[in-house]
C-alpha cells in the first residue's frame, strides 16, 4: 500500500528522519502527479493496523525548539504542510497523526538543502536520480486547470453565467452576435472556463454555486473585516467570485472629501477609494492566490486604508517592476484561471493592473499603494486619506510631477530611505536637496506646497552665518566652552541632523574659525576671540 507519496509509521521518528520523510513524500507526490503526500503516525507499516501513537506535533520538540518550527525552518522551498490529529473510529486509545504535505512544484522539496525520495523502502538522495529531478523541475501543475469529474453544469450559478457572457462581450465586442448564439456549455468552452464541457476548478471559483464549493476541497472564501477604531464588523463571501467581489465592494465605505489648493478657493473633490482600484486589487488576489495553501482572501477596511491579503509570494518579479506599466509577466501561478479572468474582463495580462492602481492614486493626489511580499503571502495596502496635506496640494498644483517622481516623493514623505539613483533623479528635477541621509524637499516643491518653514528648518543657515553667530556670542560672553556653544546654536541647526551630526557640525565650524585665526582655545580650555 505504501508508495512514493504515502507512508505509515507506528510511532514517531527522529526529527531528522521526519524532515527527510516530508521532503521525500513531497517530491514523490509531484512525480506521481498527486496534489499531496501523506505521512501517518499510529498505523503499523507492515499490517496497516491502526495501533495509535503518542506522537503529537503540538508538544513535540527538537532540543529546546518546537519540532514544527524546526521542520518549517529546515524545509525549502517553504511548503505549507499541515498536521491533523484524530481518534480512529472515535477511540481515544487510538490517536492518529497525519502530515498532509503539498507536492513539490517546479523545484524539489529539500530538508537541510538535500532533496529526498522514497525508493522501495528506503529514503535516499533525489540528486542521484537525474530524470526524476528533471521531471520535478518541469513539473509545475496548474491547480486552477484541474478537472472536477463530479461537478456538472447544474453546479454553476445562472446569474454568474449571464454576468460572464456580458464580461466576455465587453472584452471582445466584435463577437457579441456569435456569443449570443451559443449555449451555456459552448460559451464556457469558448471563454476557456471549462475544458471540452468539463468543469474545472476555475469554473467553480468564478461561476460555481455556493453549495457546490465542496467540490473544490478548498476554503474558497473572501473575508471582509471592518476594523476602524470603535467600529468592528465582518462578513464572509463564498463562490461565485465573479459576483462575490461586487458584494465585497458594496461593503466598503466610500465617500468624497475635499483638497483645497493653495492658490484657489475652489476645492478638488476626490473619492476616498477608486472603485476600479478596489476591484483590480480583489481580482488580483483571486488570480494570483496560491490555492495549495488553502487560504482565504482577506480584505481589511481600516480607518484610513484598505488592506488586501492573498496566500503565496509575489510570483513573477517584484511589484516595483510593474509600476510604470512597462513589464509584462512571463508566467503565472494559475495560468488557466488568469486566462479565464482576462476573457471575462476581470484582469489584464499586460502588467497594467499595478500601474493603473498607482496612477489612480497619483491622479487623485493621494499616497501611493504599499506592497509587502513574503514566502507566505502578499499584502497590498491602499491609503484612503491624506498623509500630508501639503504633498497632496503639491500633486494637485504641479501636474508636471510624473508617476516616477510621485512614487519617490511618496517614499520620502513616508520617511523611507531612497537609493542613490532615486536621489539623483529627484535632485536632477529640482525636487529635493541635501546630502547623504539628510535629504529633504527642495525649495521649488516647498514653495508649491506652502512648506517654506519646513524647508528652512530642514536646511538651516549657511556656514558663514553660523560662524558669525559664534563670533558674536564670544564678543558678548568673553569665553565659552564647546558645550555652551552647542546649547546656544542647537535651535538654529538643521532639523534633519541627529545629535551626533549636530555636534560634528559645530566642531567643524569651530575648527574653521580657529584655522582662520578668528578664535583660539585658552588655558581654561574654553573658546575666546583671537586678539
Amino acid at each position: 500500500m505504501e508508495n512514493r507519496f504515502l507512508e505509515f509509521k507506528s510511532n514517531h521518528v527522529s526529527p531528522e528522519d521526519l524532515g527527510k520523510y516530508i521532503s521525500a513524500l513531497s517530491n514523490g507526490a509531484c512525480l506521481e502527479r498527486e496534489e499531496n503526500g501523506y505521512l501517518f503516525f499510529g498505523v503499523d507499516d507492515n499490517s496497516y493496523e491502526v495501533v495509535g501513537t503518542s506522537f503529537d506535533i503540538a508538544t513535540a520538540k527538537k532540543g529546546n525548539q518546537h519540532l514544527e518550527l524546526y521542520l518549517r525552518v529546515n524545509i525549502t522551498p517553504k511548503i505549507n504542510f499541515q498536521v491533523e490529529r484524530f481518534f480512529y473510529k472515535g477511540n481515544e486509545k487510538s490517536p492518529v497523526s497525519v502530515f498532509i504535505i503539498p507536492a513539490a512544484s517546479e523545484q524539489p522539496t529539500c530538508f537541510q538543502n538535500v532533496p529526498y525520495i522514497r525508493v522501495n523502502s528506503s529514503t535516499t538522495n533525489l540528486r542521484d536520480y537525474h530524470d526524476w529531478m528533471r521531471t520535478i523541475y518541469n513539473s509545475r501543475l496548474d491547480w486552477s486547470k484541474e478537472i472536477i469529474p463530479e461537478a456538472a453544469l447544474c453546479d454553476l450559478d445562472p446569474v454568474a453565467i449571464k454576468r460572464a457572457r456580458l464580461g466576455f462581450v465587453e472584452r471582445y465586442p466584435d463577437k457579441k452576435e456569435y456569443i449570443d448564439s451559443l449555449s451555456d456549455a459552448a460559451f464556457l468552452d469558448k471563454a476557456k472556463i471549462t475544458i471540452d464541457g468539463k468543469i474545472t476548478r476555475t469554473t467553480l471559483l468564478l461561476l460555481g454555486r455556493e453549495e457546490s464549493s465542496h467540490y473544490l476541497n478548498h476554503i474558497s472564501q473572501i473575508v471582509w473585516r471592518l476594523n476602524s477604531g470603535d467600529e468592528q464588523a465582518g462578513d464572509i463571501f463564498s463562490i461565485p467570485f465573479l459576483l462575490s467581489t461586487d458584494h465585497v465592494l458594496a461593503k466598503i465605505r466610500n465617500y468624497r472629501f475635499k483638497i483645497y489648493p493653495s492658490k484657489s478657493l475652489i476645492p478638488a473633490e476626490v473619492w476616498k477609494y477608486d472603485t476600479k482600484t478596489i476591484l483590480e486589487a480583489l481580482h488580483n488576489c483571486i488570480a494570483h492566490q496560491d490555492y495549495r495553501a488553502n487560504s482565504r482572501v482577506v480584505v481589511t477596511e481600516e480607518k484610513d486604508s484598505l488592506c488586501f491579503e492573498n496566500a503565496g509570494s509575489f510570483f513573477e518579479g517584484r511589484f516595483e517592476d510593474y509600476i510604470r506599466g512597462q513589464r509584462t509577466p512571463a508566467c503565472y501561478r494559475n495560468p488557466f484561471l488568469v486566462q479565464a479572468m482576462v476573457n471575462l474582463k476581470m484582469i489584464d495580462t499586460q502588467g497594467y493592473g499595478i500601474h493603473s492602481m498607482f496612477l489612480s492614486q497619483r491622479n487623485r493626489c493621494l499616497p501611493m499603494p504599499d506592497y509587502e511580499s513574503t514566502n507566505d503571502k502578499v499584502v497590498l495596502r491602499i491609503p484612503g486619506t491624506i498623509i500630508d496635506e501639503d504633498y497632496s496640494k503639491m500633486l494637485l498644483e504641479n501636474t508636471s510631477v510624473g508617476l516616477d517622481e510621485a512614487v519617490l516623493l511618496d517614499a520620502l514623505q513616508k520617511k523611507r530611505a531612497l537609493s542613490e539613483e532615486a536621489i539623483r533623479l529627484l535632485k536632477k528635477n529640482g525636487l529635493v536637496e541635501g546630502r547623504g541621509k539628510n535629504i529633504f524637499i527642495s525649495k521649488y516643491v516647498a514653495l508649491a506646497t506652502s512648506q517654506e518653514m519646513e524647508h528652512s528648518q530642514a536646511k538651516g543657515l549657511s556656514n558663514t552665518n553660523y560662524r558669525n553667530i559664534i563670533v558674536d556670542y564670544l564678543k558678548d560672553y568673553g569665553e565659552l566652552s564647546k558645550s555652551q556653544i552647542f546649547a546656544m546654536l542647537q535651535q538654529h541647526l538643521p532639523a534633519n541632523l541627529d545629535e551626533r551630526q549636530k555636534k560634528s557640525k559645530i566642531e567643524n565650524l569651530l575648527s574653521s574659525l580657529r584655522m582662520a585665526g578668528r578664535i583660539r582655545y585658552n588655558a581654561s580650555k574654553k573658546w575666546v576671540l583671537s586678539k
